[in-house]
């Protein structure tokens, strides 16, 4: 067991792990923040994505030590408050992106990833970004939400993460 210090959605964090425990079981288990969620386990399938430092990582292959002293956001603190959607989200729904749902938060973190980095992207860049798998196959609806957001992003500038949403295990030690 090692002691791994990190930032999570906002928040400093420390967590007593095994330190090849990967990122995704500590974020769901110790944390209590189950919109990240399983697929394949091994990196691919991209429902585990989540953010380091402003990037999208695979965080089922991630070990948790590779985080120590980095800054991770989960799909709960992508908006400033819960009641409030990130663009992202905002577009997901009135596109009706989802079909079951399973991958859509990875999804939606790929697309932010993307998006605070290039808020105008080609349909290159999209693809680049986006390469989780939606075993439903809504990728057209992706991309036109990925179009949409980018342009609200355009107009409304970036959303900025002020206050992010406490968890259960924050609330404990608080």
């Amino acid at each position: 067991m090692a002691e791994i210090a990190f930032t999570l959605n906002g928040r400093e964090q420390r967590v007593d792990v095994e330190p090849d425990t990967p990122l995704l079981w500590v974020v769901r288990e110790q944390f209590e923040l189950t919109g990240t969620k399983f697929g394949c386990g091994k990196g691919l399938c991209g429902a585990c994505t989540v953010h380091m430092d402003g990037y999208a990582i695979r965080s089922c292959s991630f070990p948790v030590s590779a985080a120590a002293g980095r800054d991770i956001r989960t799909i709960e603190g992508i908006s400033p408050d819960i009641t409030q959607l990130h663009p992202v989200q905002q577009v997901w729904l009135e596109n009706s992106v989802p079909q079951c749902g399973y991958c859509q938060s990875g999804q939606i973190m790929a697309a932010v990833a993307l998006l605070e980095r290039n808020n105008n992207p080609s349909d290159e860049e999209i693809n680049s970004a986006m390469s989780n798998i939606c075993r439903c196959g809504t990728y057209p609806r992706i991309r036109t939400a990925v179009k949409q957001a980018a342009s609200l992003v355009r107009q409304d500038g970036a959303v900025s993460i002020v206050d992010p949403v406490v968890t259960k295990a924050q609330e404990v030690s608080a």
